[in-house]
């Protein structure tokens, strides 16, 4: 029927479809005679397509697009499926649809197909109870909280089940919800550069193909193919590029960068991000928060008609101590408190020897939690803090007239009563202690104050909480290298009191260096930059690098210092970030078009992928083949 549409001749259409003549002819009077339509007549001699043909041949080739990748969907992942459960709403072309369905489905790699006929929300709750393979709605695409959706025409959508393996997405996928999520990125976009150009910064695009420095995370690596043995590396930030235009009379840059860091992956990372990169001249670190704040403020007046104030500052170490988190999420109360002087000379061993460590004895209270956090639920949230580097955690319930302790046989009942009265406590509340080194008991709270302000229902939805964390420690111990690394970059300036700790007291040398948060997610970070030539090499220095390295990773920098620097700093906000706050949304997958999953693959093109022996070749690269570890 399509040759014949395509030749407008039978004889041709014939032959390519390897059939006589009277064959098609046949096929033809049949389908006419089926459908009660002319789909082609003769004018003049001349075979035509008939107005209700046109109809008829755009249905046919919708449903010949749905069949196709259908077909590479079944042969490419090469497995036998016993059965595919397709739903399809109650209209005019169901039957034709379902006898076709099957009939082709039947035909291949053998597949048989059950067909179940209701309506667009049975369908809906059919897939999300994942009882449907495929559901194909005709009609508007004006049900938005279909979630998986492939969009093959104006009318047929498929909603693929988000538990088969066939949700690889054979055709290009937005849903109605992604599409409203890709319009706010958009809009995001269009703000961000109205907001800089209008304050006089220029945009000005870096390189992709860089040279591999260390920035924290493993670098993605490009083989030269004129250059063999020798690589390149796709940015994880344009860092060092912002900072020579600053050396090059540019005070005032931006850029949309795309950014690239090869770690493990979470639900706030994706291994290619957008990140608003910015640079400024002859500035403070005040000027730069300044600007930055002003942004914030006018993207969520301009987008979301909501006004942000003023946002109050947090040093690093208050943040910590308060919320155990340099990212907190201020939205509910629950601060950390420090019990270590009203212990003090306790028998509880674990307490004792947490102090006699240099440690601290520090908890969390959960106000009218004790119905909610039963034994059970506590002894499920101390496997949770051991998991995360805490060696046990003690408590305190108090569901009944006499609260339950955990270490009550070290403590009189006078002294709990003091410390329940010290802490504010009353029957109904929870108290979880945890005692050892800070860096153990702050973190370790700070993840268990998160997951009770979720268990428990405080955090309010539709509520921004903004906030700057600041002086942040210049250097963090790595137990694996056993040495001090940059907790941002080495071209941070550290605050100039600190100056003199730099050799001698490393771990109290903090930096002047910003970051922004909302609803305990980082949208921002930023810093100062160390400008003397003198200063950046002794900071390199305490980094363990020798000449050489420093030579041969960031000669190019360090040799423009020489000719003098203008005073600069700046910064790098997460644009998927934002978006995804903005949102509302928990991954960062919700505000990318087309994101990675969970191992670094995109199921889409399905990358990565081999390449052949000619490519490798060409590169001078042999791959070897080895077996992971169990």
């Amino acid at each position: 029927f399509l040759a014949v549409a395509q030749n407008l001749n039978f004889s041709k259409a014939a032959e390519s479809v390897a059939l006589t003549q009277p064959a098609v002819s046949q096929h033809i009077r049949a389908l006419e005679g089926e459908l009660g339509i002319r789909i082609f007549e003769r004018v003049n001699n001349e075979l035509r397509i008939t107005h209700e043909g046109e109809t008829a041949i755009k249905y046919a080739k919708r449903m010949l697009s749905l069949y196709n990748n259908l077909q590479r969907d079944l042969t490419s992942e090469k497995r036998q499926l016993t059965q595919l459960t397709v739903g399809i709403t109650h209209t005019a072309e169901s039957n034709a649809i379902s006898e076709a369905l099957a009939k082709y489905v039947n035909n291949h790699e053998g597949v048989t197909v059950k067909i179940i006929t209701d309506t667009l929300s049975n369908l809906y709750d059919k897939v999300k109870n994942y009882e449907l393979d495929f559901a194909i709605v005709e009609g508007k695409l004006n049900y938005p909280s279909l979630r998986y959706l492939m969009l093959d025409t104006d009318c047929l959508v498929l909603a693929v089940s988000p538990n088969h393996r066939l949700a690889k997405q054979s055709m290009v996928t937005i849903s109605a919800l992604k599409k409203e999520k890709m319009i706010l990125r958009h809009q995001v976009a269009k703000v961000t550069r109205d907001y800089f150009y209008e304050n006089d910064f220029l945009e000005i695009e870096t390189p992709m193909l860089i040279k591999s420095t260390p920035e924290g995370a493993r670098d993605y690596l490009v083989p030269s193919r004129i250059h063999h043995g020798k690589f390149y590396a796709l940015p994880q930030s344009p860092q060092i590029y912002k900072q020579l235009l600053m050396l090059s009379g540019f005070d005032r840059y931006i850029q949309l960068a795309r950014c690239f860091r090869d770690e493990d992956l979470r639900a706030d990372r994706q291994p290619e991000f957008t990140q608003v990169d910015l640079e400024m001249s002859f500035v403070t670190q005040e000027d730069i928060m300044d600007m930055l704040e002003g942004y914030i403020q006018r993207l969520y007046r301009e987008i979301k008609g909501i006004e942000i104030g003023k946002m109050p500052r947090l040093t690093y170490r208050e943040a910590m101590e308060r919320y155990g988190s340099d990212k907190p999420d201020t939205r509910f109360e629950m601060e950390i408190i420090n019990l270590s002087e009203q212990v003090k000379g306790t028998s509880f061993p674990v307490f004792a020897d947490a102090l006699a460590n240099g440690g601290s004895i520090r908890c969390i209270v959960a106000k009218d939690a004790a119905a909610t956090l039963t034994r059970k639920a506590i002894d499920k949230l101390t496997e949770q803090a051991k998991g995360i580097g805490a060696k046990g955690l003690a408590y305190i319930r108090w569901a009944d007239e006499k609260p339950n302790c955990s270490f009550a046989k070290f403590m009189s009942e006078e002294e709990l009563t003091a410390l329940l009265h010290t802490l504010g406590c009353q029957q109904g509340d929870v108290v979880l202690i945890v005692a050892d080194k800070d860096r153990v008991v702050l973190p370790v709270l700070g993840q268990l104050r998160l997951t009770l302000g979720k268990q428990l229902g405080l955090i309010p939805e539709g509520k921004y909480n903004f906030l700057w964390i600041t002086e942040f420690p210049f250097f963090e111990w790595d137990e694996e290298s056993q040495s001090w690394l940059a907790m941002h970059h080495p071209f941070t300036m550290p605050l100039e009191e600190c100056l003199p700790y730099i050799d001698s007291d490393p771990g109290s040398v903090r930096a002047q260096a910003y970051d922004m948060v909302v609803n305990g997610v980082e949208l921002l970070s930023g810093s100062i930059r160390i400008t003397d030539y003198e200063l950046q090499q002794k900071m390199f220095e305490a980094l363990g690098l020798t000449e050489e390295e420093i030579e041969a990773k960031f000669g190019f920098l360090v040799d423009a210092y020489k000719y003098g620097a203008p005073p600069h700093g700046g910064a790098a906000l997460g644009l998927d970030r934002i978006v995804m706050t903005m949102c509302g949304c928990d991954n960062l997958r919700d505000v990318v078009a087309f994101p990675k999953v969970q191992n670094a693959s995109e199921l889409m093109s399905q990358c990565p992928s081999p390449v052949d022996k000619k490519s490798l070749d060409e590169l001078a690269i042999a791959v070897t083949e080895f077996e992971k570890d169990e």
